[in-house]
């Protein structure tokens, strides 16, 4: 069974119908037995860095996770806030994050961008991927994906970095390593390309 984790900090039910769209069955959960016994796991996530993870340690998950996602190498799909939580830390908080990542999280810089680019980045953007990666089987054209965020990944392993993405510079998109996988753009919200791409998770990983 594939578990959207419930922490009160994601948008679970557009990713929910989305995997319905698809024909994936799937349940909302914050239960230990219910992640537990999961076959794949999905981490949303919207709002600040140190709020998720306020929700997360709240939740008394974390150890559990850390268990399922590294020692057990359960698949776990992180979107959008919940890809930032993977990493080490973020300039929008003070809190440590997860850290199954050797990245961190910052901040678009206002000083590389044009005046008529605006923070949060929010819209359409195509994406260059790493055509070895499971995630971007099966696209015939350029994937286009939806961005909402202020804040984008910076990975210190260039190996992990699985896609890019372009605001007036280039930023990183995605990252992969082995079972855990994030993606920093909102695929429930990318038609065509966001069901492909749930897809590829559920059937390769």
């Amino acid at each position: 069974m594939l578990t959207i984790i419930d922490y009160k900090a994601g948008n679970v039910r557009s990713i929910q119908n989305m995997l319905k769209k698809i024909g994936v069955k799937s349940i909302i959960s914050d239960k230990i037995e219910d992640i537990e016994n999961a076959e794949k796991l999905i981490l949303p996530g919207v709002g600040a860095f140190d709020y998720g993870m306020e929700q997360l340690e709240k939740s008394e998950l974390i150890p559990l996770l850390n268990r399922k996602v590294l020692e057990e190498k359960t698949p776990i799909l992180g979107i959008c806030l919940g890809v930032q939580l993977m990493t080490k830390s973020s300039e929008e908080g003070s809190k440590t994050g997860l850290g199954w990542f050797d990245a961190t999280t910052i901040k678009f810089d206002k000083n590389k961008l044009p005046e008529n680019y605006k923070i949060p980045h929010m819209g359409w953007s195509e994406v260059d991927y790493n055509t070895s990666s499971k995630l971007f089987l099966n696209f015939l054209e350029i994937p286009r994906f939806y961005f909402v965020h202020s804040f984008y990944l910076q990975a210190n392993n260039e190996n992990d970095v699985l896609a890019n993405a372009n605001y007036a510079y280039n930023f990183v998109a995605a990252l992969e390593r082995e079972n855990i996988i994030g993606v920093q753009f909102h695929p429930e919200k990318s038609h065509k390309f966001g069901m492909q791409i749930f897809r590829n998770f559920v059937e390769n990983y």
